[in-house]
């Protein structure tokens, strides 16, 4: 099978559609087994499992989508003039026929384009050979060498009958191009038409007999007698030029059946070849005739046929055999036919457009084609690229995802290889810890060395963000930390590959890194091109891959044999199972991906950093905006003096009012708060779009509203972390409480920063201002530890006379141990932290070392082993009302 183009065979593009869904349907369900029966995460299946099936749907489709790339770039090359452009037309199904259509067409360009300059080369000869005689036949008259008399005038005559000849024929190709030739069909001797034509071949004085025969005598036809004439001249006018002196040519004319009659001619030149029986029509003859004449004869002769609706052909010779035949079939009654290479008629224009009188003389300068008015049609380059179109990836060569980097990357697709290797050898069986943070530092080094706007101080920056958001990694246990700041790494990281400038453009460059996958698959099968051809490279992997395999084989059978060998083998070798063989494998080609996504990202960016959404029509009228944020602004109004009376009138008015606790009463309303904050700032986006600024009333009724709503806004936010600070002083801390806590302030910083812009009247700073809050953000909720923070918090609550939740303690990570054995005695803080297991969980290696996990191992160690169940049972019952 053609590795190549794997589905050539089939002869039916709807076929092949059908086998790549199938078989990638096929994959997708053998990799999503595979993973189950590993029992590989989701969250790590599914995305391989993605990636695999689009990368057989890429292998297979390469072949049925090749030839329409390769006649894209023929047709660009082919109109700036290159005729010599091919594809590979190699399947049989609809696109390999349009394939070597286009072959065909190439190639007939190509002819035409030879015969153009052929044309030229042609008519300059003929034209200057009779023109030169008359010029000096002309300058011998004047200077009175030669006497005008009747020998030198037929000289003259006859030169000028030779460029009358040539222009007639000219012209009679101009009507062949145009197919501008209608007949006048009436009766037609061929008898009397065979005498002229040979009356008009003795007249040139050529030493050759012409002998007409016509078969029956008196046969007649309907048809154009000039142009039959012509046909019949220039066949005769052929056969004599090619046979030699003394020799003779057969003229003749016979009925073939009640429809249709025959004309052939015979003469006894060199004849004409199998290989060459063809090329004689073509215009110029086959390109070796010396024996004179302007080479479009024959080919005004079959256009004379096809114009009647018959046809003309050149009788192969046999190879021992001399003379040649032409023979014409044309109709008894012609029907006039268009030649079947000539293209429909165009209708002109009704109205002759004025001509333009001529431009001055002035510096030739590059033209600039003059806007489209309104309404007019806009004029498409049809071989201009264009968004979505072209042949380096599903997305093409657009202005949105330019590949301005197109060059072969074999170190980066081997060092994205090495670091999932890297990862599947260090991640499984391990917690989350000093391997995953290099890890991921590793690829961030690899997206930076090969990003395209590296050199930029917002790119760094966001670098060095990045890298310490992902060494969270090897600070924290607490998986809800690690998950935050890893995602908000990846929102960094993107923003600075591509320069994000706008609200629209960070989550672009964020969806991009998995589109990347798609959009990298031409530059990938490059350079894997590009390694085949890397001479060392493939037989260092072949002999790595062997090594593997008898490693494995004989270290399998001596490590079964000897039982020294094979401890030594458990303590070199990590455990590979099926489960664990399937784990790395996925962790391989995951954080492979990952990576070279990520880098295909840094070297490509998509053309979105200024990316917004399309300019709305701002209002007219200021109440069409004023109005509804006016509502907004009374509704937050109304809000705030609510808050103000519960506040003043205490617990009393709430149960009177509301029958609710005060605590109940601030918990209530801390979602919508928060939903409420988002919303606002969505409000004050919106109405930025829309509202008109340029007069000073607008822009002052501006700054007022959405300033008040802004000041509002924040009156909220203070409000809503008020009421969760009671609600917690009141039922307890949790990490997802002083979570939401911190991004409700968040919210409050982002509308502070919507402040500014409302009073400035610009937020192009906005955008990069957020992201930045969102990651310091991210950093300052994990360097406060709050796993560890929350700890003490209860514990506090506890020494203040409250109950404490141990239940909810010992679900916190590890990062909580230090402060829970520090601040609780001895035998409670051993029974809360039971529910990890003891000391022997935290037992980690060097890959796996973890701070949070480090300073929890120390914390154990000192204290000692866990109670038993019972005992801890009977303390937390009796001291701690948990």
């Amino acid at each position: 099978m053609n590795t190549d183009r794997p589905l050539d065979g089939i002869a039916s593009i709807k076929v092949k559609l059908g086998v790549l869904v199938g078989v990638s349907v096929l994959v997708a369900v053998t990799i999503a087994e595979v993973a189950d029966g590993g029992r590989v995460p989701l969250w790590f299946s599914v995305p391989v499992t993605v990636v695999g099936a689009l990368a057989v749907t890429q292998w297979l489709a390469r072949g049925m989508t090749s030839p329409l790339r390769e006649m894209t770039e023929a047709a660009r090359a082919m109109a700036a003039g290159d005729y010599g452009q091919r594809v590979r037309a190699t399947s049989t199904d609809e696109v390999g026929e349009l394939g070597r259509a286009f072959n065909a067409m190439a190639a007939d360009l190509a002819s035409a384009d030879q015969q153009r300059r052929q044309l030229v080369a042609t008519v300059s000869h003929e034209l200057r050979t009779p023109l030169t005689a008359q010029r000096a036949l002309l300058e011998n008259l004047v200077d009175g060498v030669v006497l005008p008399d009747d020998a030198a005038l037929r000289g003259a005559l006859q030169q000028s009958e030779r460029l009358s000849a040539l222009v007639t024929d000219l012209l009679d190709l101009s009507r062949i191009d145009a197919g501008a030739a209608p007949l006048r069909v009436g009766e037609v001797e061929v008898a009397s038409l065979l005498r002229d034509a040979v009356a008009e071949a003795s007249v040139d004085g050529r030493p050759v007999r012409v002998r007409d025969t016509v078969e029956p005598a008196d046969l007649v036809v309907h048809a154009d007698g000039a142009r039959l004439a012509q046909l019949v001249a220039n066949l005769v006018d052929n056969a004599v030029r090619h046979s030699p002196a003394g020799g003779q040519v057969h003229l003749s004319a016979r009925g073939l059946d009640a429809e249709r009659w025959v004309l052939e001619v015979r003469d006894e030149g060199p004849g004409i070849p199998a290989d060459r029986a063809e090329r004689v029509f073509e215009r110029f003859g086959s390109g070796d005739d010396a024996s004179g004449g302007t080479g479009l004869g024959l080919a005004i002769a079959r256009w004379v046929a096809e114009l009647h609706g018959g046809e003309v052909a050149a009788v192969p010779t046999p190879p021992d055999a001399t003379g040649a035949l032409l023979r014409a079939v044309l109709p008894r009654r012609a029907r006039a036919m268009r030649p079947t290479h000539l293209q429909e008629e165009r209708p002109m224009a009704a109205v002759t457009p004025t001509p333009t009188p001529p431009a001055p003389a002035t510096a030739a300068v590059p033209a600039t084609p003059a806007p489209p008015l309104a309404g007019e049609p806009v004029p498409v380059d049809p071989y201009a690229r264009v968004p979505g179109a072209g042949g380096d990836g599903p997305f093409g060569p657009s202005t949105v995802w330019p590949e301005r980097d197109g060059s072969p990357r074999p170190a980066v697709v081997l060092a994205a290889l090495g670091l999932g290797a890297w990862a599947a050898i260090t991640w499984p069986e391990r917690n989350v810890g000093i391997a995953v943070a290099l890890t991921m530092l590793g690829a961030g080094v690899l997206m930076w060395r090969v990003a395209r706007f590296r050199r930029d101080a917002f790119t760094t920056a966001c670098a060095a963000v990045a890298a310490l958001l992902v060494s969270v990694t090897a600070l924290r246990d607490a998986g809800g930390v690690v998950v935050l700041a890893v995602l908000v790494a990846v929102v960094v990281a993107a923003a600075g590959l591509t320069r994000a400038r706008t609200v629209l453009a960070v989550p672009l460059a964020v969806i991009a890194w998995p589109l990347a996958a798609l959009r990298g698959l031409p530059l990938l099968g490059r350079t894997i091109t590009a390694t085949s051809r890397m001479r060392v490279l493939w037989p260092i992997l072949r002999t790595l891959a062997f090594s593997l395999v008898v490693l494995a084989v004989f270290g399998g059978l001596f490590a079964s044999g000897d039982a020294v060998f094979g401890r030594w083998a458990e303590a070199v070798v990590p455990d590979l199972g099926w489960d664990t063989i399937v784990q790395r494998t996925f962790v391989l080609f995951l954080v492979a991906g990952v990576v070279l996504t990520g880098a295909y990202l840094a070297l490509n960016p998509p053309a979105t950093a200024d990316a917004a959404l399309p300019a709305s029509r701002r209002t007219t009228r200021p109440w069409e905006w004023a109005v509804p944020v006016g509502v907004v602004v009374a509704m937050f109004l109304g809000f705030l003096v609510a808050q103000a009376a519960a506040m003043w009138g205490g617990h009393e008015y709430l149960r009177e009012t509301t029958g609710l606790s005060y605590a109940e009463y601030v918990h209530q309303g801390f979602g919508q708060l928060t939903a409420a904050t988002f919303l606002t700032v969505v409000v004050v986006a919106l109405t930025m779009r829309v509202a008109p600024r340029e007069a000073p009333r607008d822009a002052v009724l501006l700054r007022v509203l959405l300033g008040v709503l802004c000041v509002l806004t924040l009156a909220v936010v203070a409000s809503a972390l008020y009421r969760m600070s009671l609600y917690q002083e009141a039922y307890g801390y949790t990490v997802l409480r002083v979570f939401v806590d911190g991004f409700e302030l968040w919210l409050g910083l982002v509308v502070a920063f919507l402040l500014a812009g409302v009073v400035r009247l610009r937020g192009s700073w906005i955008p990069r201002a957020v992201l930045v809050s969102a990651a310091v953000f991210a950093l300052g909720f994990a360097a406060m530890n709050p796993d560890g923070w929350v700890a003490g918090r209860n514990i506090d609550r506890f020494e203040a006379g409250r109950p404490l939740d141990t239940t909810y303690l010992s679900t916190l990570s590890a990062d909580a141990t230090p402060v829970i054995h520090e601040r609780l005695p001895r035998e409670v803080a051993l029974c809360v932290t039971d529910g990890w297991g003891g000391p022997h969980v935290f037992e980690d290696d060097l890959l796996s070392w973890n701070l949070g996990r480090a300073r929890a191992q120390s914390a154990l160690d000192r204290d000692g082993r866990p109670l038993a169940p019972a005992g801890c049972s009977d303390v937390l019952e009796e001291e701690y009302r948990g």
